[in-house]
């Protein structure tokens, strides 16, 4: 790939990591991003949206519990391949990604994108922030900028069937389970400024009262305490540590990113 050639990036990253791996991965190829697609943006019409031969996409997707988060699965479910080129990207926060890699592949080639590379990827934990922390770190860059000269290569090779390889993971998916950790909200720091609500992926907060979360409707994907510019938004201390403390060999250690091609 040229350094002017475009790559279309579509993306569910409500705090950033999973963009930033993305990123990383289009540099490393020699791409330039010619737009990137938002698939937190719930006012968006991604039915209308389509692909076509030549295009060259990069889709990244966060892993809740080892699987994709169901409304990003929704979305980018609807978005049209035609016969552009696909790289599928799981990024997950050090335990494992299980069947969100190969789901993610599964939806692509489901609506006519060729999948011809996969890439597992580690970016900070976006609940348990102590695990993987600052990653995708300066080590983490080096490889995925290793994969996207490799993705690149066989791009420009161009030779046989480029979407031969094996994705791991299971059919059927194993059950996704909903995260168990809400925001909770500190009145006394709120200013009242919106931002939490206007950028909320499913609209769990509500504008005329964004001290409030609609529970049944939040994901746990923690973009408005990521987001918030006063702090007011957080999750319980004390439930945090024990969740820690129930899961945490399970993000011990150092994983590391994969690549399928």
């Amino acid at each position: 790939m040229s350094k002017t050639e475009k790559c279309f990036e579509i993306a569910f990253s409500p705090t950033g990591g999973t963009k930033k791996a993305a990123d990383i991965l289009i540099s490393g190829m020699g791409a330039v991003t010619a737009d990137v697609i938002d698939l937190t943006d719930r006012n968006a019409d991604f039915s209308e949206m389509a692909f076509g031969e030549g295009d060259i996409c990069v889709v990244a997707m966060p892993v809740f519990g080892g699987r994709l988060p169901q409304v990003a699965a929704k979305r980018l479910g609807q978005i049209k391949g035609n016969g552009a080129l696909a790289i599928a990207v799981a990024v997950y926060g050090n335990r494992a990604y299980e069947d969100a890699l190969l789901e993610t592949a599964d939806i692509l080639k489901g609506n006519g994108f060729k999948v011809i590379a996969a890439v597992a990827a580690l970016a900070e934990h976006s609940i348990m922030r102590r695990f993987a922390a600052g990653r995708p770190d300066e080590e983490d860059i080096k490889v995925l900028e290793g994969f996207g000269a490799k993705i690149a290569a066989k791009i420009e090779a161009d030779a046989g069937d480029m979407t031969d390889f094996e994705i791991p993971g299971n059919r059927p998916y194993k059950e996704l389970k909903v995260a168990s950790l809400m925001p909770e909200v500190d009145g006394s720091k709120c200013i009242g400024c919106k931002l939490c609500a206007r950028i909320c992926p499913v609209g769990a907060i509500d504008e005329k009262a964004t001290t409030e979360t609609d529970n049944s409707l939040c994901i746990g994907c923690n973009r408005c305490i990521y987001y918030c510019p006063k702090k007011a938004r957080s999750l319980n201390p004390e439930k945090l540590a024990a969740l820690e403390e129930k899961v945490g060999a399970a993000l011990s250690g150092r994983k590391e990113s994969e690549l399928y091609i």
